[in-house]
């Protein structure tokens, strides 16, 4: 256990408080995978914890859980708590309260109710261990009543067993087979966190064709037939088909659409790289099943990589011929194309002499 993480335990611990770490981090731990956030429950409260820690006393405080951000971790301390009344699938009722047990049961999944104190043991209330061992995932209480409380659960459910090569309870899958329109009900910004995790998993394939057998295509405004893996995540989006709803940047947006014009063009040649630049091409040729070295060698020996590397000035083509050349952007894009293509070289005497031939052509 990292020492900071185990001093804030015990600072707590010292205090006469319980401490524990809980949920995802005890989970990697014991299927050996790294993790940056670490989730500490404890029954002191708040305004306890903000003293205890001696942190800045405007720290913000959302749902009874402090969070700390360091260069290694995401911290969030949050205090044993039970949720009552959920309305439009949150509670309406948040109320602290003195026993673990009790707040581990408004858990999702039992893999989460995992316990871990400052000498590093692991306490498990509800067979968490278990179920990790056998690689399943199993709700915490009553399925039909965890899962609408909150249809966000269902996508968790999902994700997990893709992320982990886990089973999901035949119960839970019953439930989504009968429910899926509750996954309607999830913002469309929660959807893409959970389908962020799903693609850039090592079992995203796996993951597409359990969304597909699923029939989840409606609820999660996707469609896809083939997808090919790409380091990055918009390559990966690309490749799919997603409800405008989903909240894409612009630069997001224009990626897309740039990878997708390369893709049409079926080939990276000269002036896609040109036009779209290396980010782009490097996608577009990871789907099409070229070597990124080939492109970057590619893209290294271009003649011309924007149009101020044209050695020719504006001023200079009006003055050859201003009835001939009264559009300078054509003649810029007929350069390009000319220089990019090999039919000129990039000096201003060849590229003069290209024009006085071109316009003799139009006159």
């Amino acid at each position: 256990m990292d020492k900071l993480i185990k001093k804030i335990i015990k600072k707590l611990n010292d205090s006469g408080y319980d401490a524990y770490i809980v949920g995802g981090y005890v989970r990697d731990k014991l299927l050996n995978i790294e993790s940056d956030d670490i989730d500490i429950c404890t029954n002191a409260l708040p305004k306890d914890v903000i003293n205890i820690l001696n942190l800045n006393k405007n720290s913000s405080i959302k749902y009874g859980s402090i969070n700390i951000k360091t260069k290694k971790y995401n911290i969030d301390i949050t205090s044993f708590r039970k949720e009552d009344n959920y309305l439009k699938h949150s509670p309406t009722d948040t109320i602290f309260v003195n026993d673990i047990k009790t707040d581990l049961k408004r858990r999702d999944f039992t893999c989460n109710t995992l316990l871990m104190n400052k000498e590093g043991q692991i306490i498990d209330y509800y067979n968490g261990i278990k179920d990790i061992n056998n690689r399943i995932i199993k709700c915490v209480g009553n399925v039909k009543k965890k899962l609408n409380e909150d249809p966000l659960r269902i996508l968790r459910a999902i994700r997990l067993s893709i992320v982990y090569d886990f089973k999901i309870d035949d119960e839970i899958l019953d439930f989504i087979t009968h429910n899926k329109e509750l996954i309607n009900e999830i913002s469309y910004f929660r959807k893409k966190e959970e389908l962020d995790k799903i693609l850039t998993s090592d079992n995203y394939l796996k993951g597409l064709e359990f969304i597909k057998k699923l029939d989840l295509y409606d609820s999660l405004g996707i469609r896809y037939d083939n997808v090919t893996y790409t380091r990055d995540l918009i390559g990966l989006y690309v490749q799919i088909n997603l409800s405008e709803k989903y909240p894409l940047t612009k630069n997001e947006k224009n990626s897309i659409k740039e990878i997708k014009e390369i893709l049409d063009n079926k080939k990276v040649d000269n002036y896609m790289l040109y036009k779209y630049g290396l980010y782009e091409n490097k996608i577009a040729g990871e789907i099409l099943g070229i070597d990124y070295k080939i492109i970057n060698k590619r893209y290294n020996s271009l003649p011309i990589k924007s149009r101020k590397d044209i050695k020719i000035t504006p001023k200079t083509i009006a003055k050859l011929n201003n009835n001939c050349y009264n559009n300078i952007n054509n003649v810029y894009v007929s350069l390009e194309k000319n220089i990019l293509d090999g039919n000129i070289k990039n000096n201003s005497r060849d590229i003069i002499k290209f024009l006085r031939k071109e316009c003799n052509n139009e006159q």
